[in-house]
């Protein structure tokens, strides 16, 4: 599953991506391309599991990223970056909220919500465009044969035209079995859940007026925002050690670190939950779908696994956290087991008993 990074020029998205993956990009010839990487998920539990357990190895969960070319009236009006946008399962759109006389604007002057607000538009017309033309390909096709599948289709996307007319994301909409396989079939881009992140100065990292003058429509359009500052964010990679990296943030009066917040946001995302596996040989953090039962969480770390599933011995990272040890968590009753109906929680330590 991937996050699509999206953005008009010189908003910082590049920056971005290289902090997160750590790829040095180089300037492309030619015609613009999305460009792949991943990166690891930035989460304090794992780091806190790994000091408890001191492991032979450890190993983080990591996304998928993809860089989209840059959102601009050459590839809005050819749908190149439509397409590109449509191959990703969420959206990251970064937007500019920084002053810089020597980086120039598309619009002549920084203005983060009226961008936001116009590639939101954008992402709208692109999907009212594909259900007007499927409506009308839908008509013509009634008026030589009926069909009811096909008249269902019909009152769908009549349904789906109304709903983006009052400028509303589809991800919004509610539906049935069929009608949420017949949707999911198409290109439809503001199905996808979206997390704005505004590119902020440094004097502005801890400043929130910006996310309270968009909270309004986050919660009306169920998007999910934050701000960063991609300039502090490639200062602080550029530091050796975890105690530099601890000293700077206080410094900065960060009290969680912009990448924690934004790969955590990117999880939500794509609908994925974290788990762990412990022990002295390895701490290791694994990614499964929110609401899967075990059975398939135990099938991500290993088919045979989920093949031959007994139980799952779970103990719940705060509480480890509370009383300190495996063994202290025995003594309160606290290491629980469950069976194949358990749901897999956010934090979960997981120990798969099986049989194969």
């Amino acid at each position: 599953m991937k996050v699509g990074i999206i953005g008009l020029p010189q908003t910082g998205k590049k920056t971005l991506f290289q902090i997160l993956t750590g790829h040095e990009l180089r300037e492309q010839s030619g015609e613009p391309k999305a460009i792949p990487g991943t990166a690891d998920i930035l989460d304090p539990r794992f780091d806190k599991l790994v000091s408890m357990y001191a492991p032979k190895k450890e190993a983080r969960a990591r996304i998928d990223l993809v860089l989209l070319p840059k959102i601009e009236q050459e590839t809005i009006s050819r749908g190149t970056i439509f397409n590109d946008i449509n191959d990703v399962d969420a959206i990251c759109h970064v937007v500019r909220a920084f002053e810089d006389d020597g980086i120039y604007h598309v619009e002549g002057s920084v203005d983060p919500l009226r961008d936001a607000e116009a590639i939101n538009g954008e992402l709208l017309m692109h999907d009212q465009i594909f259900v007007e033309k499927r409506i009308e390909r839908l008509k013509l096709s009634l008026k030589k044969i009926k069909d009811k599948e096909q008249e269902k289709e019909l009152a769908l996307m009549e349904r789906l035209l109304t709903h983006l007319e009052e400028e509303k994301p589809l991800r919004l909409m509610e539906f049935n079995e069929d009608e949420e396989l017949l949707t999911r079939s198409y290109p439809f881009i503001t199905r996808k859940e979206l997390i704005l992140v505004f590119n902020v100065d440094e004097d502005s990292i801890n400043d929130n007026k910006l996310l309270e003058a968009i909270q309004a429509v986050c919660e009306k359009d169920k998007i999910k925002a934050m701000t960063v500052s991609a300039q502090v964010e490639s200062e602080i990679a550029l530091l050796d050690s975890e105690e530099e990296k601890t000293e700077f943030l206080e410094d900065m009066g960060i009290e969680e670190p912009a990448l924690e917040i934004l790969t955590r946001l990117c999880l939500e995302a794509l609908g994925l939950v974290s788990f762990f596996t412990v022990g002295k040989d390895e701490v290791r953090q694994w990614l499964v779908r929110r609401g899967s039962p075990a059975p398939v969480a135990a099938g991500v770390i290993h088919s045979d696994l989920q093949r031959g599933f007994i139980r799952a011995e779970v103990m719940k990272y705060d509480e480890l956290l509370t009383h300190g040890s495996e063994a202290e968590l025995k003594k309160q009753g606290k290491m629980y087991l469950q069976g194949k109906d358990y749901t897999v929680v956010d934090g979960d330590i997981l120990n798969i008993r099986f049989k194969v």
